[in-house]
Order: structure tokens, then sequence, then C-alpha cells
């Protein structure tokens, strides 16, 4: 079945089911509940009860998280093979963060209880899943630094860079980040404002490093973000 082999692909290469014989991914389907949200739709709301776990098959998500004050910071954007509710995988009460669907996303999801005795019958999925959340940890760590030791103008090249390897499509006029993204929620994900982020991605504009219309962007000199990047300001 196409689909069927299809899902398994897709799950065969998330970093949870990563390096496992085809018959335990085939367990891990076979346990799995398909679903689909809509547009707009909330997955999950910040403190709901972390009891399911979550892989992205087609479309993406929206991680945010919301300060006592009420403001929002845009943590991540999740693409197909992402995962969500990682804190089910390490026992979390609650979940930290809210996630809504920015675009129609089908889902595989598990319970908690599932995917815990999945860890405990198959040490490479544990394994994989300490390996998950360590890297979500460095990243935390990253942007922290980012906030509290660069330029706006060098987090937001950061910021760039970043959603381009997680969602960049190569093109003919470069490298095209393949999500509606407006420039607020950019502000959210650079740690500033949206006058700061407009007044940036307009002067870049104008020297032909990124475009964006439509909500959409297009970085044009990589390179140049790159080497924005490295330097030391």
């Amino acid at each position: 079945m196409v689909g069927g082999q299809a899902d398994l692909n897709i799950l065969a290469a998330t970093e949870i089911f990563r390096f496992l014989p085809v018959e335990t991914v085939e367990e891990a389907r076979s346990l799995a509940v398909r679903k689909r949200i809509a547009k707009r739709t909330v997955l999950y709301h910040q403190g709901d009860a972390a009891d399911t776990f979550y892989v992205v098959i087609v479309g993406r998500l929206r991680a945010i998280q919301t300060a006592p004050d009420g403001s929002q910071i845009a943590l991540r954007y999740l693409g197909p093979g992402e995962l969500a509710g990682y804190a089910a995988l390490s026992g979390i009460p609650t979940y930290p963060g809210t996630v809504t669907a920015v675009e129609d996303t089908h889902l595989f999801s598990w319970s908690a209880h599932t995917i815990r005795q999945l860890m405990g019958k198959h040490a490479q999925i544990a394994i994989n899943a300490l390996a998950v959340l360590g890297t979500r940890y460095q990243e935390t760590q990253t942007r922290l630094r980012e906030l509290s030791t660069e330029t706006v103008e060098r987090r937001i090249a950061h910021t760039l860079m970043r959603l381009a390897q997680q969602a960049g499509r190569r093109t003919a006029q470069g490298i095209e980040i393949c999500f509606p993204l407006s420039r607020q929620d950019f502000a959210e994900l650079a740690g500033t404002t949206l006058h700061t982020v407009s007044r940036t991605l307009s002067a870049w504009e104008k020297d032909g490093i990124v475009s964006s219309t439509h909500r959409y962007i297009v970085i044009h000199r990589p390179d140049v973000l790159e080497q924005l990047r490295e330097d030391t300001l």
C-alpha cells in the first residue's frame, strides 16, 4: 500500500524512530492514531495535561509560550517529520506551550502511556528520545545566548537561516521559506519588535539580500546572512 509505506518512511526518518528495524517502526505505526487538524486549530494549550505525543506528517505547526504578563514568545515552527508534545516523553505533567496549526496538518499521535511503553520495550527509541530532548535544550540555550549577547541584526540573520534550514526550499530566486510567516511572527521568533524587523528586512530587500511578499520570505543571498551571523560585533 503506497500510503502505508509513505507513512512508514516518514516515521523511520523522524528523530525518535531513527535507526530502528522496519518491524519496530511498523509496530509504532500500528499503535498510532492518524488525525487531521484544520488551519488555525489549536492542537493543545499551554498548561493542558501532557497526555499525547505527535509526529507531523503533512503541514506545519507553530509553538508559542505565553508569559505571565500575557506577552507571547514564538518558540518554533514544526514541519513534516518533526515532533510535538515532548513533555509526554519525559513525564512533565503539562505542556509548556501552545501549539497551533499554521496550515491544514496531518499527524500521528500516541498516548503518553503508549509512547513510554515503546521506549521501555525498545531501548533505541528511549536513546533517541533523550537525544531529541538534549537537542531542544541546546537550541533553547543558543537562543537565550543570542538574546543576551547579540545585536538585533545578527539575531534576525540567525532566525532567517534557522528557518531556511527547517523549512527552506531552493528555487531559482534563492531559498524560499515555504510557509506563511508574518513580520509579527518573525519578530517573536527573533525576540525583537515588529518595527525593528520591518526596518531591517526593508533595508535587506533594498540590498537584494531577501524579499518578502504575501507573507513568504525568499533569501537571495544566504552567504551575506551567514557572514552577518559570524561577524563579531
